[in-house]
């Protein structure tokens, strides 16, 4: 077999374990907590087959072309003026592209600002999907601990202050993934205003922020940029369809800028087809509706698989529960998350290790993250009890 030699960008990198999960659960009989997915209940398929076809008949050769590198003008225009509308994102000097979902915003962020040997500061835990996206670019990521108000700002200053080569702060501040968490206000006034006086850019990762289903909305760090230091990624993948892989970015317009040039040598463009379709979909339905019906589907099972970790958790885990988004977070008392996680998909309950989601992949974490969207009622209250029946014959030997 020939010796195949990688780059050095890449050689290091190891696959998503949470893609390698769903790879190796694909068409068994699993009860997957361990997919980032939403549920296809939420998806308007009854509209998209409607738009679909009009598109095919009225207008072919728009959806078949090739497109611009920013996305489909008319869907740039509906994403920026909504966002404005409705969040107060958005400055006079601020731009928007249309990405491929978005962990294309992710990367090219990356991949504009972050140079080899520069220091990149990131939750722990945090996104994986983001993680190697960072890390392809070989900066020195630093994660830094999380409470229940959200990043430690106090050591985000001690690393500011030390180190000269940081050149972003990468947050998920709603709904955080993989632990479920909200960063309070404060603590996004305090992240802004220390990327002002360092001289660093925010990159703000929010595509589970309209996923409230419980207490009360925070505006995000973007909303209060007036100085251009945030860059803010969002996606329609949590809100209508996550195959379409349809993202968007708003940053300053020098940036945004770099961003199309870093895209044409990617993809080109995003696809011309589902960008008409969001913008169809955007221009004839009520989207904020439809995220209503999403928020209520998935806060009742978020309410299910709570009220069954209850009923069966006897000290196994801590858990925080969620006000919205994807995910539940359960931390052990001791223990190892990737251990317990080995032992449940033994049993046929795929869940993912804590520390996948870590800065520093050697790391132990008695963690695990379960998805709650995408499971059955039935597999949530069956899964459930396998999981915690799993943790007490874990514990029980630790």
């Amino acid at each position: 077999m020939f010796d195949y030699t990688f780059s050095e960008r890449m050689s290091a990198l190891q696959p998503s374990a949470i893609r390698e999960i769903l790879k190796a659960t694909a068409g068994k009989d699993v009860i997957a907590f361990s997919a980032g997915n939403p549920s296809p209940a939420s998806f308007p398929a009854a509209a998209m087959a409607e738009i679909a076809a009009d598109i095919f008949r009225d207008n072919y050769a728009g959806a078949l072309q090739y497109g611009i590198t920013e996305g489909l003008p008319s869907l740039r225009e509906q994403t920026f003026d909504r966002l404005k509308a409705k969040f107060s994102i958005g400055r006079e000097f601020d731009r928007l592209i249309i990405t491929s979902g978005g962990q294309q915003a992710i990367e090219l962020a990356t991949k504009v600002l972050v140079n080899e040997g520069d220091t990149v500061i990131c939750e722990d835990p945090s996104f994986i999907g983001a993680l190697n996206a960072i890390r392809s670019y070989r900066p020195n990521l630093v994660g830094v601990p999380m409470d229940e108000e959200g990043i430690d700002v106090a050591k985000v200053e001690e690393i500011l202050k030390t180190d000269k080569r940081v050149r972003m702060i990468y947050v998920i501040p709603t709904f955080q993934n993989p632990s479920g968490g909200v960063m309070s206000l404060a603590r996004r006034k305090a992240l802004l205003e220390l990327a002002e006086r360092y001289n660093v850019m925010i990159l703000e990762d929010n595509p589970y922020y309209e996923l409230r289903f419980a207490g009360e909305h925070i505006p995000t760090i973007k909303s209060m940029d007036d100085k251009g230091r945030v860059i803010y990624a969002g996606s329609y993948s949590k809100i209508i369809s996550p195959g379409m892989r349809i993202g968007f970015c708003v940053a300053p317009e020098e940036i945004i800028n770099k961003m199309v040039v870093a895209k044409q040598v990617s993809d080109v463009h995003t696809n011309q087809f589902f960008m008409m379709l969001v913008s169809e979909y955007l221009a004839r339905y009520d989207l904020d509706a439809h995220i209503k019906g999403i928020c209520d589907l998935y806060g009742k099972k978020c309410d299910l698989m709570y009220s069954e970790l209850s009923k069966y958790n006897n000290g196994y885990f801590d858990v925080r529960k969620p006000e919205g988004g994807l995910f539940m977070w359960l931390t052990m008392p001791k223990g190892n998350g990737a251990e317990l996680a080995k032992l449940c998909a033994a049993r046929g309950v795929a869940v993912v290790p804590g520390s996948a989601f870590l800065a520093d992949e050697s790391k132990i974490s008695p963690c695990i993250r379960l998805n709650y969207s995408l499971p059955s009622d039935e597999d949530i209250v069956r899964g459930i009890k396998i999981l915690c029946d799993t943790a007490a014959e874990y514990l029980s030997g630790k």
